[in-house]
């Protein structure tokens, strides 16, 4: 093989792995889902709430998540987003629950995302809301949290649906859910430490975006050497 083919095979198999990795994470899920999904019982959790649009005519204007009210949550707390306004709504508990010694009687029974004039997720975008959530359950391997999204036309779907049994083909309408597992050795899994990886995603594809874009141009160079020299020898 000569040094030009070689330069131009390294050139495109070095612009194919940045491109590669410029695309890896973008797509949203196709369903409202929880990102990451998976949390420590009994731990504080912070995750996202992905929320794609599916109507080619219609953007989402309004997020509503209820709360499971067997399993009560005594610290809810939502992440500013801008262009929209964040409500947690409590309510009395039957039975009061213990929190870090002290005696709660109430607890958040949903969480509403609304838009602001002007904001909507468009029809070919998707949204991520965050919150932080504790002290988890320890009872339960799956905590469900039923989800409407509310599109700008008025139409409504309902993500409510159980996760379904192994084997089983997923519903149509999903709802989000947390995979609880148990407590490792000094475990504690706190909300900042899972709020840094769910929201740093963005960022950590900016990184692997520029890293793509580096090898590419590495790459690049790397061809156009031996090109050159290449060149320089048949001269």
């Amino acid at each position: 093989m000569s040094t030009n083919r070689f330069g131009v095979r390294t050139l495109a198999v070095f612009a194919a792995a940045g491109i590669a990795v410029l695309t890896l994470p973008g797509t949203a899920s196709a369903h409202v889902s929880a990102q990451p999904s998976e949390a420590t019982k009994g731990g504080y959790f912070a995750f996202a709430f992905r929320v794609p649009n599916e109507r080619p005519n219609a953007g989402t204007v309004k997020i509503e998540v209820t709360l499971p009210a067997e399993y009560p949550l005594a610290s809810v707390r939502t992440k500013p987003l801008p262009g929209w306004k964040a409500e947690v709504v409590k309510g009395k508990l039957d039975k009061p629950i213990k929190n870090h010694g002290a005696e709660i009687t109430e607890a958040a029974k949903t969480i509403t995302w609304t838009a602001e004039p002007g904001t909507k997720i468009g029809t070919t975008e998707y949204q991520e809301f965050f919150v932080s959530v504790g002290p988890l359950p320890e009872n339960t391997d799956t905590l469900v949290l039923p989800t409407k999204q509310t599109y700008e036309n008025g139409e409504v779907v309902d993500w409510n649906a159980p996760p379904p049994a192994a084997g089983a083909e997923e519903p149509e309408h999903p709802a989000p859910a947390l995979k609880l597992k148990a407590k490792a050795g000094g475990d504690d899994h706190h909300g900042a430490v899972a709020e840094a990886s769910a929201g740093s995603s963005d960022q950590t594809a900016r990184y692997l975006g520029g890293a793509g874009l580096a090898v590419g141009a590495l790459g690049l160079g790397f061809g156009a050497g031996a090109v050159l020299r290449s060149r320089k020898k048949s001269a």
